[in-house]
């Protein structure tokens, strides 16, 4: 398994607006800019998380992007999920039930299905509210 920039960028983003006030919509340019990212990979992954209703959109004068919920709500796991398809670290775990030929007689499976496991608990306990008070001790996140 290995995160693209399309995942973390995409949890740079919801942070960034975590960060901000959740009631006011913040530019795209603004967001672009605080996270050096290009506007235009900014737009196609913004895209992405106002189709799932993560973020919400208003165009025009005063327009821009804002949460929907509340950072608490929004875990890491989600959010890479959504952007990534797949955290699963190999190509049998990604689909469910698992259609490979051999699983029945794989003795390495459990390992993978552990692993997997673990990932994902790991990411689903992690929230954007976490993230912004990463200076808590044992809460020392970096993407």
């Amino acid at each position: 398994m290995m995160i693209s920039t399309k995942g973390r960028y995409a949890l740079r983003i919801m942070l960034d607006l975590a960060e901000h006030d959740c009631e006011v919509y913040l530019p795209l340019r603004e967001i672009a800019q605080r996270q050096n990212i290009s506007e235009k990979y900014l737009e196609i992954i913004i895209k992405i998380l106002v189709q799932a209703r993560f973020v919400q959109g208003l165009r025009g004068k005063g327009g821009g992007y804002r949460l929907v919920r509340d950072p608490h709500t929004y875990t890491v796991g989600s959010i890479l999920k959504l952007t990534e398809g797949s955290l699963a670290p190999v190509a049998c775990l990604e689909c469910s039930p698992n259609t490979c030929e051999r699983s029945q007689l794989c003795k390495t499976l459990p390992m993978w299905q552990k692993l997997d496991q673990m990932i994902d608990e790991y990411f689903e306990g992690i929230t954007l509210a976490d993230l912004m008070n990463s200076s808590i001790d044992g809460n020392d996140y970096s993407i």
